[in-house]
């Protein structure tokens, strides 16, 4: 699921939690579509309990997994 159109990460963030995502499922990060790339920087992704201590995704594999769905849901826009 992806949420948009906030101007900050944790607005959307609180949309998903409400929605039932669970937090540790649920991470930051830009679309930038003239470019057509992905950014991985958000405050929302500082999570010393899941090893994640700056604000960009520091998991390859969550990274790919969040440029995948995003470039799935937003790519060619």
């Amino acid at each position: 699921m992806l949420v948009g159109g906030s101007q900050l990460h944790y607005e959307c963030e609180e949309v998903l939690l409400k929605d039932g995502s669970r937090q540790k499922d649920i991470w930051g990060a830009d679309w930038f579509p003239y470019t057509q790339e992905v950014g991985f920087e958000s405050i929302i992704n500082i999570r010393p309990s899941q090893n994640n201590r700056t604000m960009e995704i520091q998991s390859p594999e969550i990274r790919e997994q969040v440029a995948l769905i995003t470039r799935r849901l937003l790519g060619g826009i």
